[in-house]
This record gives C-alpha cells, structure tokens and sequence, in this order.
C-alpha cells in the first residue's frame, strides 16, 4: 500500500488515478511514500524519511525545496502544458483589456448616478476618454516559448497579429508545435525593441529576476502593453510605474497585485488566476498523480525538474532501481553487488542529469534487504528501492 500525503487540495480527478486498493491518500498521513501538492511552501518542512516522491500539480516549483530533495534521491515532478490553455486565454483576456481600457470604461460605467436619461448623456460625453485600438496588424512579443508561450504565440497568429519570440532553450518537439509564421528575436533586447505587446512566460530564477527593467524600456516603443502571467519579480514593477507616468507604457496587466500597483493609473491586476480554472485544476492532477504512480510502481520518470526521463517497460524479472550521484563506476559497483548475490541482469537503463543519475534494472530473482542495504552502502548512492 503507498502512502500519499497532499499538503493542498487537489482535484479528485487527479486522486482518482490513485487506486484504493493500492493507495491511501490523506491530508494527515504518517510515514508517506510521496507529497501531493501545489502552491504549499515545503522549504520549511521536516522531510520523512520515507519519502520517495514529489508532485506538485502545477508547472512551477520555486515552493519545493528541489536541491534538498536532489540530495536525497527523491524526483520532484511537474505538470508542464497542463494549465496551458488557462494561462493562454487568460493573456489574451490582458491584451483585450489593456487594449480596449474595459476595465477602466466598466468602473466609469458602474458609478454613473441620475435618471437613465442622464446616464446615457454621461456615457455619450465620457466614452471618448477610453477609445482603444485593435489587436490585428500589431506585433506581440513572446518571451519563453515553452507550452504556454507557444499557445500564446500560435492564437495571436490566429488573431491577425504579427509574433516575435524568443527562447534560447526551446526543443525540437517545441519548435514542432510552434508556427513556422513567428519570427525568431536574436536577443531580448532585439525582441522589445520591436513590439507593441510583450508577455512573458519563463520561470523566476536569477537569470529572469527583472528581465524587464528600466533600461530596457527604454528600448521598447511607446504606449506598449505589458502582460506578466509568469512570476513577480520577472518584471521591475517600479521601472514600469515609471515608465507609465513618463507615457512610454500605455498599460500593464499582471496576475500579482501588491501596494505600488493595486491601484496604480493604467495598470490591471489580478488575484493570481493564470490557471485557476476547473478544467487546468484537474489537467494538473491527473498529469502529475499518473507520473507519480508510475515512478512508485514502475520507477519510470516523466516530467521530473531534477531526474533524467526515464522510462523501461516491464519484464518478467524483478525490478529495482537506483539513484546515485553522477561519478564514474557507478554502474560497475551496482552490477558487482548483484553478481555477488548470483543475481543476473535482464535489462537494465541508466540516465543522468546534471549530479544526478539514475539507473533501473531488472533482474532474475528478488532483491532482499541484505541486496539493497549493499548497494545502498555504496559510497555516491542516495537512494535504492525493490519494486513490488
């Protein structure tokens, strides 16, 4: 029986991957053999001892404590795409309402007092102060191109509007699934000197920590919009305030509010909605409780931020696997102690990433507790488990 702790609500859809006869799954939960999560901090908490795996149901993991968990052999996994399209409608929404000052024209609107006579003479005399423009014709910039930056970048196409992107790090498959009409920026720099929209969909680390900031506004043309549906910090908030009195930026719309902007001339924020939908909620469940069962049951790794894929189909042996630090001679010593024990290899697939490898293997006969307590002594080896 696996244990599984969640440190947040996550959707049934998602809980119901985890079958009642194999799994316990609860809030309080003594000894778990992985975490559910989503937004919870964990860098203060006490890790178990048991613990083999985290899932956090969502797609950034700045509230794990990866590093301590890469020490400790354990897999932290993600939903990437999962809310994609949330955070996609929802930066199309920014650019609407940046666009159009729907907001502004909504909270005009919503305080006009008299007779309905003289309500329609203020809106005939007040509707002139938020005139907007349109989306076609005008040119979004994208700065990450992962899933959502690419969902992004393809419905802006669909709008009639013309997409620079850039991302240093896209893959092949990501490419594959971007349009062939989105032009490719050769620096940030290049990138914002060229648009009249600029979102942003990287994570928050040092290399992104104010990627726009008052020097590279000063680049960009003016009455641009700005969208962050990422991270705060990725934008300096008090460049672009000061950027919006100077007039070079027409609006800004973010998902995190604090006091410098919740009520700040031109700028819209939202209560952190990228991926609060239904349907997001549960695409992330399921994603990340399908990765965490088949690591439990079958060692396999998808969708890890600290692990290599990983993936071995079942064979008739009997399955354990290995995480060690990236050294030579792992493997030697690790298939040295099964021939000690007269156990023979059936397959066997090792990875690594960064410090980090990992190795399944299926072997002729059950590994006992004398087997792994071998391995799990070798000097490098963070982590080892039989597969039942």
């Amino acid at each position: 029986m696996h244990k599984i702790l969640t440190l947040n609500n996550i959707s049934v859809a998602g809980l119901e991957r985890l079958p009642r006869e194999g799994y316990e799954v609860a809030s309080e939960i003594q000894h778990p053999d992985a975490i559910l999560l989503r937004s919870f901090k964990m860098h203060d908490m006490d890790i178990p001892e048991t613990l083999k795996a985290v899932g956090r149901a969502g797609a950034g993991v700045n509230n794990i404590p990866v590093d301590k968990m890469s020490a400790k052999g354990i897999p932290v996994f993600n939903a990437p795409g999962a809310n994609a399209n949330a955070v996609k409608e929802l930066v199309l929404a920014g650019m609407l309402l940046g666009s159009r000052n729907l907001c502004q024209a909504w909270d005009f609107s919503r305080n006009l007092e008299g007779t309905d006579e003289e309500i329609s003479k203020q809106v005939e005399a007040g509707k002139k102060n938020f005139g907007g423009f349109e989306l076609p014709g005008r040119t979004l910039g994208v700065i990450g191109l992962g899933a959502i930056g690419r969902y992004v970048a393809n419905a802006a196409l669909d709008l009639g509007m013309k997409v620079i992107g850039y991302d240093p790090g896209i893959t092949v498959e990501g490419a594959w699934q971007l349009s062939s009409d989105v032009e490719k920026a050769a620096s940030v720099d290049d990138l914002v000197s060229k648009v009249d929209y600029i979102t942003f969909h990287v994570p928050l680390v040092d290399a992104t920590k104010n990627m726009l900031n008052a020097e590279r506004l000063k680049l960009m043309k003016d009455n641009v919009v700005i969208l962050n549906f990422s991270r705060n910090g990725i934008i300096d908030d008090e460049a672009v305030s000061a950027a919006i009195k100077s007039g070079k930026v027409y609006a800004y719309i973010c998902d995190f509010p604090s006091n410098l902007l919740k009520q700040h001339e031109r700028v819209i924020t939202l209560p952190h909605l990228g991926a609060s939908t239904k349907e997001a909620e549960d695409n992330c469940a399921i994603m990340v409780a399908d990765q965490v069962r088949d690591f439990l049951e079958n060692g396999n790794i998808k969708n890890s931020v600290n692990f290599p894929a990983v993936k071995m189909e079942r064979s008739e042996g009997h399955r354990i696997t290995v995480v060690n630090s990236n050294v030579p001679n792992m493997v030697g010593q690790i298939s040295s102690a099964l021939a000690g024990k007269g156990l023979n290899i059936i397959d066997m697939l090792n990875k690594s990433r960064g410090d980090l490898a990992y190795t399944i293997i299926d072997i002729d006969k059950p590994a006992d507790d004398a087997l792994l307590g071998e391995i799990g002594g070798i000097d490098g080896v963070l982590a080892v488990r039989a597969l039942v």
